[in-house]
């Protein structure tokens, strides 16, 4: 079963700050708070999302979610004292247009990935990616970035 989501008001019960049209989403869908998250039009998150949206998650457009990603923008001192009495804070997440984030990716607090960046499977992302880049591994990185060697044709519709 998958939700095709026409706007904030259709998911979440508006809690979600804001989502683009034709947003398709395969449930369980988990966010800490929702009113911190946009979702640009025409993102897919496949199953099993997780957003810890202590501070905000921007979503680009055409962005393609697969099964068990998470979000993460809650983060906690170092310091052991203050982290024993319950300090958190959070830093935003932001993913470009057209990002795709392959099953089991963590993105960690304070990222931001670049348009038409591809994220392997299981990598964590600690820091920033640029945009066109394959990125993979723990913490990811980026290998390459994505060329004409990546070109595909696409066959006529129809």
């Amino acid at each position: 079963m998958a939700y095709v989501l026409t706007g904030a008001d259709a998911f979440l019960g508006g809690a979600v700050a804001h989502v683009g049209e034709g947003v398709v989403v395969r449930p369980p869908f988990r966010c800490e708070y929702g009113s911190r998250v946009s979702i640009g039009s025409g993102t897919f998150f496949n199953y099993d999302c997780l957003m810890l949206d202590v501070a905000p998650v921007t979503i680009g457009v055409a962005c393609q979610v697969a099964s068990r990603v998470q979000f993460i923008t809650a983060t906690h001192p170092l310091d052991p004292e203050p982290r024993r009495i319950g300090w958190e804070s959070a830093k935003p997440i932001v993913l470009g247009d057209n990002v795709w984030l392959s099953s089991g990716v963590i993105v960690c607090p304070g990222v931001t990935i670049g348009d038409h960046t591809v994220v392997g499977a299981g990598a964590v992302v600690t820091r920033d990616l640029p945009a066109g880049v394959v990125a993979m591994g723990v913490p990811a990185r980026a290998l390459r970035e994505i060329g004409e060697q990546d070109r595909i044709e696409i066959p006529p519709q129809g």
